[in-house]
């Protein structure tokens, strides 16, 4: 069955839902999805995030429910969970969290009070928002300590050591949403152990990876692993916390104590579709082929990286060893993201603008833009299209050039506004668009039931 017989029904019902979702779908086919940590389901996947199992209501866990009838509820969350230790090599999980931020929120919950000093990498050197940052939960309700990137865009570990041992973090993250090199599990565990801190692995974004063995695991260096499973995974959007045996070793009611926190403490009944939609792509991951996924991803990242090199373009760290990329638009003028996020989706090329390390303007109006392969890599192109991509992503950018924000902070938001009209009627720009739609028909999506 492909995407359109599925959606005879809603067709009966409701056309102006249909018709929206058609507009989606057609522009997932006729694009290039760049964000990275964006990606693309299978059927069966999406089969199972749509099944009956969305009637149902489960407060509590397997074998211990508020509500009856929940016989093949617990099995598909058991089912969930045994894949999901599988996966990750560890003796613990938990697959009730709805997504990344409350799975994070009950990392803080189960093993720190309100106050307590944590510490993570800072959001503008591609950490992430739950890790500490000023506007987020976990600045707010807890102290938060943030270490950064060197010049080179690699984390700075002599920092890290020096705050650590200064401000004795409760807990400590390594991982992040737009860190192009390996996460350094090994290196931060040498600092937390040394501080008695929990380490906390966030590994949303390279989860994937880890399974198919492209990306080292954190299960013999942290304490707990959390993770998205809609990247790099190729699953529903949802969350998974672990622990690990170094965790249990450390305190052996870790494991409890984050079943608890994610209920009662944040959450209500779990999203049950959701859960056996996690199962069904842990199931996926779990085969060979995604081995060689996880590798043609990583392959195609680097291939990319070089190819935006050659063609001019500055990256931070001078490429990447995982799934994206930062690109320095600090060579055309700070504040830059703006304007090449809005020519790269005029032609057809959807990345999301981003803060690079020291970024000398603001996250509202970053100097650079973060894309990756996950999803390219899922419709099956490989480094020969990278490098076609890459020509396309850097003269797209070069369309962008005359833009500038003013200095007059109250002129920028009218500015922008102008400039994304000009950009959105560039000549070049629509033929590029014209070419990608072009090679995006040779890796078709859903609409032949390819996926």
């Amino acid at each position: 069955m492909n995407f359109s017989e599925r959606m005879k029904k809603l067709a009966e019902t409701d056309k102006e839902a249909l018709e929206l979702i058609q507009l989606e779908l057609q522009r997932q086919e006729d694009g290039l999805e760049m964000i990275p940590s964006e990606n693309f389901v299978s059927m069966a996947v999406m089969e199972a995030m749509g099944s009956v199992f969305t009637n149902k209501y489960s407060e509590g866990y397997p074998g211990k429910r508020y509500y009856g009838g929940n016989e093949f509820v617990d099995k598909a969350e058991n089912l969930a969970i045994e894949r999901a230790k599988r996966a990750f090599n560890v003796p613990r999980a938990n697959v009730q969290p709805y997504s990344g931020t409350p799975a994070n929120f009950a990392v803080y919950l189960a093993t720190c009070q309100p106050a307590d000093v944590i510490m993570g990498q800072a959001l503008p050197d591609g950490g992430h928002l739950t890790h500490g940052w000023k506007t987020s939960f976990s600045g707010i309700f807890y102290k938060p300590v943030q270490y950064h990137v060197k010049q080179d865009g690699y984390i700075d570990f002599d920092e890290a050591r020096r705050l650590a041992l200064a401000h004795r973090p409760k807990l400590i993250w390594v991982g992040a949403s737009a860190y192009v090199r390996q996460f350094p599990f090994k290196e931060m565990a040498e600092i937390a152990d040394e501080v008695g801190a929990y380490l906390a692995a966030d590994v949303a974004h390279v989860s994937g990876l880890i399974i198919g063995g492209a990306h080292p695991s954190p299960a013999p260096y942290c304490h707990i692993i959390t993770t998205t499973t809609h990247k790099t995974l190729r699953g529903p959007r949802g969350a998974i916390i672990m622990t690990t045996e170094k965790g249990l070793q450390k305190d052996p009611e870790l494991a409890e104590r984050i079943d608890k926190a994610v209920f009662p403490g944040l959450q209500g009944g779990p999203h049950d579709h959701q859960t056996a939609a996690i199962a069904a792509a842990l199931k996926e991951a779990l085969k060979p082929e995604f081995k060689e996924y996880a590798h043609q991803i990583v392959r195609n990242s680097k291939a990319l990286a070089t190819e935006l090199m050659k063609n001019g373009m500055k990256l931070v760290s001078n490429g990447t060893d995982n799934h994206l990329m930062l690109v320095d638009l600090t060579t055309v003028a700070k504040g830059h993201g703006v304007f090449a996020q809005e020519a790269l989706e005029t032609a057809g090329i959807t990345v999301n603008k981003n803060t690079i390390p020291h970024d000398p303007s603001s996250p509202f109006y970053p100097s650079g833009v973060r894309l990756g392969t996950p999803a390219l890599t899922t419709r099956g192109m490989k480094e020969e299209e990278m490098t076609a991509i890459a020509k396309w992503v850097a003269e797209a950018t070069r369309e962008t050039e005359k833009y500038r924000l003013p200095a007059e902070k109250s002129e920028i938001a009218e500015y922008v506004k102008g400039a994304k009209r000009e950009i959105r009627e560039n000549a070049a720009l629509k033929r590029i668009n014209t070419e990608v739609r072009e090679m995006c028909r040779h890796f078709p999506l859903y609409t032949d039931g390819t996926i």
